[in-house]
């Protein structure tokens, strides 16, 4: 059985036999396979086991919710292995990954789910306890860095309400939060150097940016007291950030605030037009030199 039909036939099949299992074992079987196949990046055993214990809304990781990577995998009844030597979990076969994407009905929204999980997983009473000083320990919270790095990208593919509603209750001490420093930390660019020891003074609406999410921008620019041209740890505003990632919607979004200064350097001197030329986002460079207060020099 090595043609296309006769593999299609197998996964169906065992999709069948996954949707057989008791309730648990149904959960658990899709929730890991839509975490497998949507993921950013391959997920370690315990990273994926964090996040399928995860209780939307919650703000307790209960540790007695987290199942073993050897029932995960018994519920996925072989479509997914344990790569030992990469110490990750994946696929049973890259074609695998073919047939759920040529079969999206089998699960509801993923993406939207998945910002759910992180934003939960980073709103916890576990993550806000933890020290936003090096060095930090992050060995309890095996998620965490997942959710840093890549909640604004599933966001950025399919928010839900819940979703919005999370990330504006994190946002609301956001420097004060680990995450940020995960987050900064792992662009280590000369460009923005980082002194880690130092209060992040990275907003909500700077995170926002970061990542493009055009609707939660929106949103906290609507709030009163929002700093649009805040600095943060790295010297950016969050014009800056849009900028330096190409985000062409949240630059036009910030740059159609009254109180925003589209040529405002950081403390390197570096203006939202030299980030966003620097990164060979050309259609950023044309709105931002349509402007009369923006220098091209």
């Amino acid at each position: 059985m090595t043609d296309g039909s006769g593999l299609e036939g197998a996964y169906g099949a065992t999709l069948s036999r996954i949707k057989q299992q008791g309730k648990e074992g149904l959960r658990l079987g899709m929730a890991a396979l839509l975490w497998i196949s949507h993921a950013e990046r391959p997920l370690k055993a315990q990273e994926l086991c964090h996040a399928l214990g995860v209780e939307i809304g919650s703000t307790d990781l209960d540790g007695d919710n987290v199942p073993s990577i050897g029932t995960v995998l018994a519920c996925c009844q072989g479509l997914a292995v344990a790569d030992k030597e990469a110490s990750t979990v994946r696929l049973i076969h890259f074609t695998l990954q073919e047939y759920l994407r040529a079969h999206p009905e089998l699960f509801d929204r993923p993406h939207a789910i998945m910002v759910e999980v992180c934003l939960t997983y980073l709103s916890s009473d576990q993550a806000k306890a933890l020290s936003t000083s090096p060095p930090r320990d992050l060995q309890g919270t095996p998620f965490l860095e997942y959710s840093s790095l890549h909640w604004g990208m599933h966001a950025k593919r399919d928010l839900s309400d819940c979703a919005r509603q999370l990330a504006l209750k994190l946002f609301d001490d956001y420097s004060n939060h680990v995450s940020p420093k995960v987050l900064l930390d792992a662009e280590k660019s000369p460009l923005f150097p980082v002194d880690l020891a130092k209060p992040s003074l990275f907003s909500g609406l700077h995170c926002a940016s970061f990542f493009g999410i055009v609707e939660i921008v929106a949103g906290l620019i609507e709030v009163e007291g929002c700093d649009i041209n805040q600095i943060d740890i790295t010297g950016s505003t969050p014009l800056v950030w849009a900028a330096l990632k190409g985000h062409k919607r949240v630059v036009k979004i910030l740059l159609g605030q009254d109180n925003v200064n589209p040529d405002k350097p950081d403390i390197y001197g570096r203006t939202p037009l030299w980030c966003a030329a620097k990164g060979g986002h050309e259609g950023v460079v044309k709105i931002l030199l349509e402007l009369d207060d923006v220098s091209s020099n």
